[in-house]
């Protein structure tokens, strides 16, 4: 949490105002993977009029995610392969509230990513979740939407850290958010776990113009990196996977994570 420390000088703003101001949940996505040690620098070179999302008198909200996958992991392959029309269905839990949604990410036009979601009942697809997932996949255009959704199954669960910063405008752009993540922990469904202790994942969601804060990375050495929760994941978790898309964070930030084996899914030793 030390790493943290610099948003408590922050404004803070709560979710309906953090909404209101800068929704994008049709958004363009830059990924750094930033070391730890650097995150401070980075935090105190936020623009002035940045503020940061507080609930409940937090400002670091603890997430979990349950990623679902067909047998075949369409899922996964779509990403390492670079389809047009690929997609992901998780079930995003906030840990300290209690809410759960089923979101559904899609690829829109300019490559911007496109998440619908729906509030649901712990992290299990029923069949309405199924049906809700079909027709988003039928509305992005993926082929077989209705057979995809329902061979989907629980393949990893991410846990993580979040703070999210509200970012003003940029002259002739509009405000944007970004989310930094710490205590990066992965979990297969086989119970081998990987943690990640000494990187931050920094994600810009903005317009098509690059962000307050994208601009500060880039100043201080920061670059986009190839990275996904669930495709990285999988592939460090799972040597026989392809890894080529994230060939470049696995070999730099993802070899100094420690994944250990062996242990049964939602037991007490995997972080909560």
């Amino acid at each position: 949490m030390n790493a943290l420390a610099a948003l408590g000088g922050l404004r803070t703003v709560g979710l309906d105002e953090l909404n209101a101001r800068a929704e994008l949940q049709t958004r363009v996505d830059r990924k750094y993977i930033v070391p730890a040690r650097d995150l401070p620098a980075v935090l105190h070179a936020l623009p002035t009029g940045s503020d940061v999302l507080e609930i409940g008198g937090e400002n670091a909200l603890r997430y979990a995610s349950q990623y679902f996958d067909t047998p075949t992991l369409d899922s996964f392959y779509g990403a390492v392969r670079g389809r047009r029309r690929r997609f992901k269905v998780r079930a995003r839990t906030y840990l300290d509230s209690g809410g759960s949604f089923l979101e559904v990410k899609t690829r829109g036009a300019r490559a911007a990513t496109v998440k619908d979601r729906v509030p649901v009942t712990g992290d299990e697809l029923d069949d309405e979740a199924v049906a809700y997932a079909t027709d988003l996949l039928a509305d992005a255009g993926i082929p077989g939407a209705a057979r995809l959704a329902e061979r989907l199954q629980p393949t990893l669960v991410t846990r993580y850290r979040r703070a999210t910063v509200l970012l003003p405008a940029t002259p002739g752009g509009d405000p944007s958010r970004a989310t930094i993540d710490t205590e990066l922990t992965w979990i297969a469904a086989d119970g081998a776990v990987l943690q990640l202790p000494s990187s931050v994942i920094v994600e810009t969601k903005s317009g098509q113009r690059a962000g307050a804060l994208d601009r500060a990375l880039w100043r201080q050495g920061h670059r986009p990196a190839k990275v996904s929760k669930y495709g990285t994941g999988m592939a460090a978790l799972h040597s026989d996977l392809p890894a080529n898309p994230w060939h470049r964070a696995l070999s730099r930030h993802f070899r100094h994570g420690t994944i250990a084996r062996g242990i049964a899914p939602g037991t007490a030793s995997v972080p909560a």
